[in-house]
């Protein structure tokens, strides 16, 4: 037997289910995205941080589905993520990439970034210390913000 569940004029969500004659509650007790309205859902994730909001993306179907969905749930996380690498996150989104790619590629960039210049490489003695730390490429203009903080310490 094949549920589709409305949530909006664009989207629908098809679910597999038993033959059995079972609600919705109680086929997924714990499951709001089933019974709330798509809007609430999406307000839901929106309160999520950054590795809560992929953890949720992971939970289900339906969960994936929404937030894989709505480039918008993306977009303050990706924002956060400018305050330190502008040049980039502008760049990618006059490139036409969504809100989540962009805050892909350029996470891990700015969270480096953002730790060399609060001083977290300062005072590295030799490469033994960066192991587990995953290094990535930075731009001119970031290398240059770091080596003046540098330079002022």
């Amino acid at each position: 037997m094949q549920n589709v569940f409305k949530r909006n004029s664009n989207t629908s969500f098809v679910c597999e289910s038993s033959s059995s004659l079972t609600t919705a509650k109680e086929t997924y007790p714990h499951n709001f995205a089933k019974t709330l309205p798509l809007e609430m859902s999406l307000r839901i994730f929106s309160e999520l941080d950054i590795d809560s909001l992929c953890n949720a993306s992971l939970t289900c179907k339906l969960w994936h589905h929404i937030i894989e969905g709505c480039d918008h749930l993306w977009r303050n996380h990706c924002l956060t993520v400018r305050a330190v690498c502008q040049q980039e996150i502008d760049g990618d989104r006059q490139n036409g990439l969504s809100w989540k790619v962009t805050l892909v590629r350029n996470y891990r960039r700015g969270y480096l970034k953002r730790e060399w210049l609060r001083g977290r490489f300062s005072n590295i003695g030799s490469a033994d210390e960066l192991v587990n730390k995953h290094m990535c490429p930075l731009d001119v203009e970031s290398w240059g913000e770091i080596l003046e903080a540098e330079l002022e310490r």
